[in-house]
């Protein structure tokens, strides 16, 4: 429909020219045909036909008066008798192409019958001019029958090249299109399914293109899905192995806390480190456990003041490491407020503290300022940096950990959570003089 749309548009512009041709070339013939009707006076003695014989003649020229005037002759003249005035003056030598296109369309879109007076050179001898004296509505008539056969063409045209385009398009873009499109609804319903894999067509072009990517889309989704069903698999057996593990672990945390009080001292010196060492492996499988268990962060927004929310972490890391000299700095200022999930913030503060801790951090300290359109949290703490080995893992599970019995699981979360907000979490700066990690959260109070 759109190629017969567009192909008859264009032969718009082509009939406009036409048809002004058209009527050129009648009045150019209506000239001629009135020059050798003026012949016929040649044939008398006295220059004069008789009244039927010059109706006639006008008749067969389709004119209503002729005059021939010629250098140094007398003007000849054929007339019906009781002619009229003419209504429009047309002078053939003296017009352009845009008054021809206008008159030509004035002629189309005309009601009434004008009588035209239309002045030209014979085509026979130049320097002969003949006015002649006609009707419109002939010339009207013959141009509406000439458009007709014009828009007959014109249709059977856009039609044959809608065909040729349409059976083009078929050929070169939807049946491609559509073995890819039913190739990707297939691959959806059964992903693991290797007969599902779009053919390459070879093509050089943008479907080309995309049957290549796609294919090594598939092929890369179809190998992540066999990995993480093997994963899911063995996250599984972890997981079951972890909560047995914490019921053997469980009577022995008892029995150590009882070693602590025995009479012999060595078993009293040995018992705090073995005490150590089970707490260890119940975090760790506790930590574990919740890891592999998680479904994803479930977010809650709610609006709330940072720096009471970095007062409650100050508060949590003192309460879970006493004994231990730490400084903790809030220099969050009272007026900015964070639209978040308090508590996986409050979680992500947290596990990076806790980390400096254990990295043998003194000082802790927390700020806060806003940057284009986005809260920008910094926790920065003076221990003694990070390894090039611990940077190079630092948010990946069960390897980022920088210290040797550490899981790594923490950074991992709290990446994930931050990440979750539409944030990041990045490390900004590490080296002698401490460690600084950057959350970048959208401002969206």
């Amino acid at each position: 429909m759109l190629t017969v749309f567009f192909v008859m548009l264009s032969e718009l512009f082509i009939y406009a020219p036409s048809v002004a041709r058209y009527r050129k070339v009648y009045l150019e013939e209506r000239i001629a045909d009135a020059h050798l009707a003026t012949l016929t006076l040649e044939t008398t003695e006295d220059r004069m036909l008789g009244p039927e014989l010059e109706a006639e003649v006008l008749r067969q020229a389709k004119a209503r008066q002729i005059v021939l005037r010629e250098p140094g002759e007398v003007a000849k003249i054929l007339m019906m008798t009781g002619a009229p005035m003419p209504d429009v003056r047309i002078d053939l030598g003296d017009q352009s192409f845009s008054s021809y296109l206008f008159d030509s369309f004035g002629t189309l879109f005309q009601t009434e019958n004008r009588i035209l007076l239309v002045t030209g050179p014979s085509p026979h001898q130049s320097d002969v001019t003949i006015e002649v004296l006609l009707d419109e509505t002939p010339m009207r008539l013959e141009m509406y029958d000439y458009s007709g056969r014009i828009l007959q063409l014109s249709i059977i045209i856009s039609l044959f090249t809608a065909s040729l385009v349409y059976l083009s398009l078929q050929l070169l873009m939807v049946f491609p299109m559509r073995r890819l499109t039913e190739s990707i609804v297939a691959f959806r319903d059964d992903p693991e399914n290797s007969t599902t894999t779009v053919e390459e067509s070879g093509r050089s072009d943008e479907i080309g293109v995309a049957e290549t990517v796609v294919a090594d889309m598939q092929q890369t989704i179809r190998s992540a899905l066999r990995q993480k069903t093997r994963l899911a698999a063995l996250g599984t057996a972890v997981a079951k192995i972890n909560h047995d593990l914490r019921n053997i672990l469980s009577p022995a945390q008892l029995l150590s806390e009882r070693l602590v009080n025995s009479d012999d001292p060595e078993v009293r010196r040995i018992a705090p480190r073995l005490a150590a060492a089970i707490d260890g492996a119940v975090e760790l499988s506790v930590q574990t456990l919740n890891f592999v268990t998680d479904a994803g962060p479930v977010l809650d927004f709610t609006r709330f003041r940072l720096q009471e929310l970095v007062r409650d972490v100050g508060a949590a890391i003192e309460h879970q490491k006493e004994g231990v000299a730490l400084q903790w700095v809030n220099q969050i200022s009272p007026g900015i407020d964070v639209v978040a999930d308090r508590a996986h913030m409050y979680r992500v503060l947290v596990n990076l503290s806790k980390n400096a801790l254990d990295a043998g951090a003194e000082k802790i300290e927390v700020s806060a300022k806003p940057a284009d359109g986005r809260l920008e949290i910094d926790i920065a703490d003076n221990g003694p940096g990070l390894s090039r080995q611990a940077q190079a893992r630092l948010f990946q599970p069960f390897s980022g950990s920088t210290r040797s019995d550490g899981s790594g699981l923490g950074l991992a979360i709290s990446e994930e959570l931050v990440r979750a907000h539409g944030g990041t979490l990045r490390l900004v700066s590490t080296g002698e003089t401490g460690t600084r990690f950057r959350i970048s959260l959208p401002d969206r109070a």
